[in-house]
């Protein structure tokens, strides 16, 4: 299959989609964490910084979200969902590449938070992620961009 990747600002007819992108997702690795959310926590999560969200396309096709906090000392990746049947074939990696040169752009450092149990940590650790805290669910994990040329 050709990838190709693009991006669009979320509109309120997404919601369907994302909110089985969520579902899909995330639902075993709250599960696994303690969390038991509906519908409803899921859609008000899909709603929290709705006008941060962006969804990931490949050949058009809504694949994905990045939602994307550009706040004024970091940028802070609040949400960032790929459709399971798009793992592995290194779009993960594209996304963080964009937000990685977004950042250098801005000259700020990426933060996010990933659930204990969550797969996705890896892929932020091979992006020179770091952990800057564990809490009791999750991590929080920060990039400091040192003004470097940056993949892609």
């Amino acid at each position: 299959m050709k990838l190709s990747i693009g991006f669009r600002c979320a509109e309120k007819s997404d919601i369907p989609f994302l909110l089985t992108l969520r579902k899909a997702t995330m639902t075993a690795h709250l599960k696994s964490a303690g969390y038991h959310f509906t519908d409803s926590n899921h859609l008000d999560r899909i709603n929290e910084y709705f006008s941060d969200s962006h969804i990931i396309l490949n050949n058009q096709e809504p694949i994905g979200l990045i939602k994307l906090g550009v706040l004024a000392e970091r940028l802070h990746i609040r949400q960032f969902q790929i459709s399971p049947s798009f793992h592995g074939m290194g779009i993960g990696s594209f996304v963080l590449d964009v937000v990685k040169k977004k950042a250098n752009e801005l000259k700020l450092p990426i933060t996010l938070f990933v659930l204990l149990d969550n797969p996705a940590k890896s892929l932020y650790l091979r992006h020179g992620f770091y952990v800057e805290e564990q809490l009791e669910k999750e991590y929080k994990m920060r990039l400091d961009i040192k003004n470097e040329a940056v993949n892609g």
